[in-house]
C-alpha cells in the first residue's frame, strides 16, 4: 500500500477557496495511486475565530494563570474543528473521508503540557481507514498521554504530527503544504530574485528553520532525518512539487546539476545584543557563569553567545530586553544594551573546510557599508549580527555575492 501524508497549515485551510485547493491536492494524490492521510492545523490566524491564539484569548482575560493542562484542552479544539470542516469538504467532492482527533489516530505523547513530545504512534486505526479506501483526516498538534491526558505539541506541532505519522506508517512521502512554493534561498519578501530550491538536506533545512526560515518545524525535520523520511514543502495553491528535503546522497544540487557552496540565507529580527564587561565583577572568571545562571533562573533564553576574557556577549528577543537588563542590574552589573539588531545566517553543508567564505561575507557587507556587530560559525553556518535597519540591504548583498538567484 503506497501511503502519502499531506499536511495543511492554518493558512491553507483558512477559507473556502483555500480548502478547495487543499481538496484538489488530495484528489491529485489519490489519482497518483496513494492512500492518503491528511493532517491539519487550526484554521487561520488570530483574529479569525477558530485560530489557536483566538481560542486562548477566550480564557486568558478571565484567568491569566490558567494551568497549561486546561489550556491544552482548549487549544486542541482548533485542530478538531479544522479536521471536521475539511472532511466535510472532501465528502462534498465525492471523496470518502473520516475525521480523527490526535488521540483517536494513536498519537501518544508525554505530559509536558503545551510542549509535549510524541513518544509513539499506534497507526492501527489510521491503517483500517486507508484499507477501507477512506482518507484519514487527522487533527495535528495534539495527542494523549498514556494516562489519557490531552497534550499539545507546541508551535509547529502539526508538522511534527505529519512526519511522525508518516514514519510510523512507512509513508512514501510527507507533503507539507503552506502558502509558499517551497524552501527559498532567502526570504522572497525581502529579496526579489529569491528562488525555490529543488532539494535541500535535512541538516540545511533544520538550520534554516532554526534561524528564522518559517517553512517547517525543526523538530519535524529531526524526526524525518532519524527515519530517513522523504518530506516535500509545497504550495497549496499550485501543483508544483516544491522542495524535497532529503539525505545528502539524494540531494539534487542546483538546477545545473552541481552543488552550491551556500544553500540559503535565513534571518531573525528584531533581537537585542547585550554586552557585559566582566572586569567590573570581583572575579571576572566567574562573571559568565553568574550571568548565564541568572538568565536561566529567570527563564530567559539567550542566543549568539560569545565569551571573552573581558566581556560576555549574547542576544535575547527584543520583547524581553527590559527583563534581561533588570536581572543583570540586580547582580550589580551595568550591561551595554543594543536593541534593533538582526541575526543573519548563511547556510551550506559544502562550506566545511572551504577557505574564503567569511571573506566573501565581509566583502559583501562592507561593500554596502553594513557593520558586523558580532559573528560566529559552525561546520554548516556562519552567523552575523547587524543593525536591523540594514537587513534588506544585507540579504540582497549576500544573495548576490553567493550567486543564489
Amino acid at each position: 500500500m503506497r501511503i502519502a501524508v499531506l499536511k495543511f497549515g492554518g493558512t491553507s485551510v483558512a477559507n473556502e477557496m483555500k480548502r478547495n485547493h487543499a481538496v484538489q491536492r488530495i484528489g491529485e494524490a489519490l489519482e497518483e495511486g496513494y492512500r492518503v492521510i491528511v493532517v491539519v492545523s487550526a484554521m487561520g490566524r488570530k483574529p479569525e475565530p477558530y485560530a489557536t491564539d483566538t481560542l486562548l484569548s477566550l480564557v486568558r482575560e478571565v484567568a491569566p494563570d490558567l494551568p497549561l493542562r486546561e489550556q491544552d484542552m482548549l487549544m486542541a479544539c482548533g485542530e478538531i474543528i479544522s479536521t471536521v470542516v475539511l472532511t466535510a469538504c472532501l465528502r462534498r467532492a465525492g471523496i470518502q473521508a473520516v475525521s480523527l482527533t490526535g488521540w483517536q489516530a494513536g498519537v501518544i505523547t508525554t505530559e509536558q503540557f503545551g510542549d509535549a513530545r510524541i513518544q509513539r504512534v499506534d497507526g492501527e486505526r489510521i491503517r483500517r481507514a486507508l484499507e477501507q479506501n477512506r482518507v484519514a483526516v487527522i487533527a495535528g498538534f495534539q495527542g494523549t498521554s498514556e494516562n489519557g491526558e490531552i497534550a499539545t505539541l507546541g508551535r509547529g506541532g502539526s508538522d511534527t504530527t505529519a512526519v511522525a505519522i508518516g514514519a510510523a506508517l512507512a509513508a512514501e512521502v510527507v507533503d507539507i503544504f503552506t502558502d509558499v512554493k517551497g524552501v527559498y534561498t532567502v526570504d522572497p519578501h525581502l529579496v526579489s530574485d529569491a528562488r525555490v530550491l529543488p532539494s535541500v538536506t535535512y541538516r540545511e533545512v533544520c538550520q534554516l528553520a532554526q534561524e528564522g526560515a518559517k517553512v517547517i518545524h525543526p523538530r519535524a525535520v529531526e524526526i524525518a532525518m532519524k527515519n530517513n523520511q522523504a518530506v516535500r514543502v509545497r504550495s497549496t495553491d499550485h501543483p508544483d512539487k516544491g522542495t524535497l528535503i532529503c539525505a545528502p546522497q539524494h540531494h539534487a544540487g542546483d538546477d545545473a546539476g552541481c552543488d552550491r557552496l551556500i544553500t540559503g540565507i535565513a534571518h531573525m529580527a528584531p533581537i537585542t545584543q547585550i554586552k557585559v564587561d566582566t572586569t567590573q565583577w570581583p572575579d571576572p572568571a566567574l562573571t559568565g557563569q553568574t550571568v548565564f545562571q541568572a538568565m536561566a533562573e529567570a527563564a530567559i533564553s539567550v542566543d549568539f553567545i560569545n565569551v571573552h576574557p573581558t566581556a560576555v556577549i549574547f542576544t535575547v528577543a527584543d520583547e524581553i530586553t527590559a527583563k534581561a537588563t533588570q536581572v543583570l542590574e540586580e547582580l550589580g552589573l551595568c550591561p551595554e544594551v543594543r536593541q534593533g539588531c538582526a541575526k543573519v545566517a548563511v547556510v551550506g553543508i559544502h562550506m566545511t573546510g572551504v577557505p574564503g567564505v567569511m571573506a566573501q561575507i565581509v566583502l559583501a557587507l562592507n561593500r554596502e557599508k553594513v557593520p558586523i556587530l558580532q559573528s560566529a560559525d559552525s561546520y554548516t553556518t556562519i552567523w552575523c549580527l547587524i543593525p536591523v535597519r540594514d537587513l534588506t540591504v544585507a540579504l540582497n548583498a549576500l544573495h548576490r555575492q553567493f550567486c543564489l538567484s
